[in-house]
């Protein structure tokens, strides 16, 4: 542990911060209008009684329709009354009180986010969500968790079963569905199932009893950001594909090297135990805290909260991961880093080595031989705070599993595509190959809450409900469950993919009764289905054994003989606010200000001050407030983007 003076030295008694390059350079009273107020324009408030909206040329909710977002789903939301078989977190259904708030226990989980969290109703509708903070992990929902409640009244949501762009009864799509299976099957053609992660122990039994009813089914899980890497590299450390969990409340000295484990890195969710070792502790003068160091190319949340920062480009940490094993080693490996960042990397190494199990090393590099390195640094220095015994599947994709269906759709291998719950045709990279794939199967269905850019190009769309309609289950690591329960009655006709898929395997049981069964005879010990439904979460004494056993010295070496890109590297990351995109439309999440550029609504690409200035790139602030870019043009393979630059000083130079 650390002690508080280590951190006061040579830290000036006064800091002065700028928001922008622009806003240091600026002579005029920009820099003196932006400390009094966040905005230097009065937003305009668009309400029904405001007078001046219908004169404006372009409103808010003018943009808001261009974005395609209304809420009148909301008015069929007033004529719903609550659920019943939902279990209250603290009053039962029978005693609501017209006013007066109600709460349930549930989890939001959609692939890419997932978090135990409570909802707040008022006459059955849910109007807020809130942390539950009983729950042991995932309890911190973020901003597309806080904002996902407007997502449930969003007017372009489906509204019933589709073929073709037109409506259809459950009864035709399912009975037309089973047809085209059994006739893909006695063909012995091959149908994909493709899914995000799921990690729910019941969802998961019932597609392996979908596949044993049609064996030509194959399952294909899809996450649009992709943990290829890590959980590659964690398949060969230990022989189990899945991810280690944290528990940063033990850190007492943390490196990490490009993993935002403060924003979106790994699903997130570690900002409560990491924030319990940043208060100091102990009698005045000698109280402790954790030391932390972030390794980083981009400016980010956990950036921003280090002891100490170090702007670094992706090739230069790779090689900032086998320094610090070699130093740890007494091992020699010849890197390309600069004098004053070896010996800064020694002497973090050094901090590691003295705080032993207390250290943890992360990494977020989509390189397999670099989170190699950090679970091989971590085995070293025995960490507690890295537990590979109750290890994740909340991340479970395979990208080259994707990329091979694409070219089997392509190619007329696979006849059959199942879509739910994923959107490829917006979010894969080679979206047009996958749309001609697509476009060339016997069967190709979606289960979607909209009618997005994959739906469109489907045969059916089953309309899905939203996770607040929905019941579910989730395991959060090994060992800790979780369950999802609706907390209104659905808006509009719609059903779970496992309904569906019960229903055509023979099964009577609804999704929930597969649920309940599940738990009673899988997971359950100690209390009753009641009981855990209305805590949302319940907890048994299962870890896996797992020994040890990659070849260190060979990762190492490949990591050391990376050479540093010609020109630029390009480092891509998820926004706080938007994350993978499934919210895009939302305008909570839109107009959300990044918490560290501050810019809501653009997409952008940001350089470093030395790097604009090579390249000739401005930004030049107006008199009201906003800021313009030069446009940048990106190229990789055939894909060019257009976007705006915005000149981020703190960046590291060269990316």
């Amino acid at each position: 542990m650390w002690k508080v003076s280590l951190l006061r030295i040579n830290m000036p008694d006064q800091k002065k911060y700028w928001k922008s390059e622009v806003e240091l350079n600026d002579q005029s009273t920009l820099a003196e209008e932006l400390a009094q107020k966040e905005f230097i324009q009065k937003l305009p408030k668009d309400l029904l009684g405001n007078s001046e909206l219908p004169e404006s040329e372009t409103s808010r909710r003018d943009f808001l329709k261009y974005m395609g977002f209304s809420t009148a789903a909301a008015t069929l939301a007033a004529c719903e009354g609550p659920i019943n078989t939902s279990i209250p977190y603290v009053v039962q259904p029978e005693q609501i009180i017209p006013g007066v708030a109600n709460y349930y226990a549930t989890t939001m989980i959609d692939g890419f986010d997932t978090a135990s969290i409570l909802v707040k109703t008022r006459e059955g509708r849910p109007i807020k969500i809130e942390n539950n903070i009983d729950a042991p992990v995932n309890n911190c929902g973020n901003a597309r968790v806080q904002a996902s409640v407007l997502s449930l009244y969003d007017s372009m949501r489906l509204q019933g079963p589709m073929q073709a762009g037109f409506d259809v009864s459950w009864d035709t799509l399912e009975a037309n569905f089973a047809q085209q299976l059994i006739k893909l099957a006695e063909k012995g053609e091959q149908v994909a199932l493709i899914t995000p992660s799921l990690a729910s122990p019941t969802t998961n039994q019932i597609i392996k009893d979908f596949q044993a009813k049609f064996t030509n089914v194959n399952h294909h899980i899809y996450d649009a950001i992709s943990e290829t890497a890590a959980l590659n590299a964690f398949e060969k450390a230990y022989g189990k594909r899945a991810l280690p969990s944290y528990d940063f409340s033990k850190a007492s000295c943390i490196v990490s090297v490009d993993a935002d484990f403060l924003g979106d890195w790994q699903g997130g969710g570690y900002d409560t135990g990491y924030a319990k070792t940043r208060v100091p502790k102990g009698k005045k003068g000698n109280a402790k805290m954790s030391k932390h160091y972030q390794f980083e190319s981009n400016m980010t949340l956990s950036g921003a909260n280090a002891d100490l920062r170090i702007p670094t480009t992706a090739t230069e940490q790779q090689f900032v991961l086998a320094a610090l094993y070699g130093t740890l080693t007494n091992k020699s490996y010849p890197t390309s880093l600069s004098k004053a960042l070896k010996a800064k990397v020694s002497e973090i190494a050094s901090a590691l080595k003295f705080a032993g199990k207390g250290a943890v090393v992360v990494t977020g590099l989509q390189n397999e031989d670099a989170q190699r390195a950090a679970l091989a640094i971590n085995e070293l220095l025995g960490s507690d705070v890295m537990d590979v015994r109750q290890n994740t599947s909340l991340r479970q994709g395979d990208a080259s599993q994707i990329n091979q269906l694409v070219n089997d759709l392509n190619s007329g291998k696979v006849k059959g595509v199942i879509i739910a719950g994923v959107n490829p045709a917006y979010t894969l990279p080679n979206a047009d190959a996958f749309i001609a794939g697509l476009k060339k199967a016997d069967l190709s269905l979606s289960f979607s809450m909209k009618n997005d850019e994959t739906a469109k190009h489907c045969q059916w769309v089953a309309a899905s409900p939203h996770y607040l309609e929905s019941w579910g289950d989730v395991e959060m690591k090994m060992g800790h469950y979780a369950l999802m329960q609706p907390t209104i009655r659905p808006l509009f006709d719609t059903k779970q993919f496992q309904d569906v898929f019960l229903k055509l395997t023979g099964s009577s049981q609804s999704f929930d009764e597969a649920i309940k069964a599940y738990w009673n005879a899988n997971i359950l010990e100690s209390v009753s289905f009641n009981e855990a439904l209305h805590d949302g979460f319940y907890i048994t004494s299962g870890t896996n054994r797992l020994s040890y056993r990659d070849n260190v010295a060979a990762l190492m070496q490949r990591l050391v003989r990376a050479k540093s890109k010609a020109g630029l590297e390009l480092h891509l990351y998820t926004k706080i606010g938007i994350g993978d995109g499934q919210q895009a439309n939302n305008p909570w999440l839109q107009e959300f200000p990044d918490p560290i550029s501050r810019v809501t609504w653009d997409n952008y690409l940001t350089v470093s001050k030395a790097d604009a200035e090579v390249l000739g790139l401005k930004n030049v602030s107006q008199a009201d407030g906003a800021l313009d870019g030069s446009i940048a043009e990106i190229k990789l393979n055939n894909i060019v983007l257009k976007v705006p630059v915005l000149i981020q000083p703190g960046q590291a130079v060269g990316t």
